[in-house]
């Protein structure tokens, strides 16, 4: 039996979200230096982001190790598996968290969103979370979305 695809084949992918404080793009391997410097100083704060208090990452991994996580999930973007985005701030290229939509496990969910801010622009956790919320339900195929709500 055929794997069903994340993503209906005509679907067309959103390479850009643009809001107020923050804009998301596709993440790659061009971003590896600001990424690296954003999780790796508020690997608590991730921990405490709702959908992360019980994950393995943020861990002790170098940067090169980051490089070739961020090609992954730029792999991941091209094949159509599962869409990490960048959260860039408006005003250049800092990083200032990452937004990802990859397969829900089990049948309960479409999708699986999780998101996290740095520990200097927690401020922007829940309006990132807002702005993704309505995102995914305007311009996405899912009907279930499991992302977890914030305060």
């Amino acid at each position: 039996m055929a794997e069903e695809p994340f993503v209906p084949p005509g679907f067309v992918v959103p390479r850009a979200l643009a809001a107020e404080h923050f804009r998301l793009e596709p993440l790659g391997p061009q971003h590896n230096d600001s990424d690296y410097e954003a999780w790796s100083s508020s690997v608590e704060h991730i921990h405490r982001t709702p959908g992360w208090e019980t994950s393995r990452w943020p861990d002790e991994r170098t940067p090169a190790d980051n490089l070739r996580d961020l090609q992954r999930h730029a792999d991941d973007f091209e094949q159509r598996k599962g869409f990490t985005y960048t959260v860039l701030d408006p005003a250049g290229d800092a990083v200032i968290g990452c937004v990802y939509v990859y397969p829900a496990a089990g049948e309960e969910h479409d999708a699986k969103v999780l998101s996290w801010v740095r520990a200097s622009r927690a401020e922007l956790d829940v309006p990132l979370w807002r702005a993704v919320t309505d995102w995914l339900a305007d311009e996405w195929p899912f009907e279930r979305v499991d992302y977890a709500e914030r305060a």
